[in-house]
């Protein structure tokens, strides 16, 4: 008998440690469940969400800012002062970056990224050969430029970039207005900031601030 004690005490506490476990187990079933049907679960957060104002305005500003990189490019070789070329050099480091940011946005949404200076729902250009986006320069604008040098250059650049600034600034602000997706209205924003500053500092530059 005394024997027999420790025995069904071992046997009773395997008993127990095995219910143990198996309640456990089922807990922890539980839980892995719950977790992996939240990490399951699709995003909904309103960063996540596009409409067709981010749409238009993605497709817009990566033609837009094209032929401010194409001005700027011209300064480097045509420009007077350092400081305009230096600001071209500026401009064109800001912007080819969220011309990538921006085609990635287009291109996972399943749209259409624009191509040269021609909006995909235009399928061609004006008649005067400007797109029809605020501030941009018309076909004749962008030739003289090519054909004009020095000082004069640079009073032409300034003042064109000037406007063509005032046109992003518009767009970016209509997509701060109607656009629903995070990170757009965000670069819109950042738009908003460094251009409206460019602006001012383009103003001092040709001495009419």
């Amino acid at each position: 008998m005394t024997r027999a004690r420790p025995l069904l005490r071992r046997t009773t506490l395997a008993s127990l440690t095995a219910v143990t476990a198996l309640t456990l187990g089922a807990c922890g079933g539980n839980d892995n469940a719950e977790v992996a049907s939240t990490a399951s679960a699709p995003a909904t957060t309103a960063t996540g969400r596009h409409n067709q104002a981010d749409v238009t305005f993605a497709q817009q500003m990566i033609v837009h800012h094209r032929q401010a990189i194409e001005m700027a490019d011209m300064a480097q070789e045509h420009a007077h002062s350092r400081d305009v070329k230096s600001l071209a050099v500026k401009i064109d480091k800001e912007q080819e970056p969220e011309i990538k940011t921006m085609t990635g946005w287009l291109k996972s949404w399943s749209e259409k990224v624009p191509e040269g200076l021609t909006m995909p729902s235009m399928g061609h250009r004006s008649p005067s050969g400007t797109p029809s986006m605020p501030g941009m320069m018309d076909d004749q604008q962008m030739r003289d430029m090519t054909h004009t040098s020095g000082k004069a250059f640079d009073t032409m650049f300034l003042t064109m970039m000037i406007k063509h600034h005032q046109g992003a600034i518009d767009m970016a602000r209509t997509e701060k207005k109607q656009g629903t997706y995070g990170p757009a209205r965000t670069l819109a924003g950042d738009i908003i900031t460094t251009q409206t500053a460019q602006i001012t500092q383009m103003r001092k530059m040709l001495g009419t601030n």
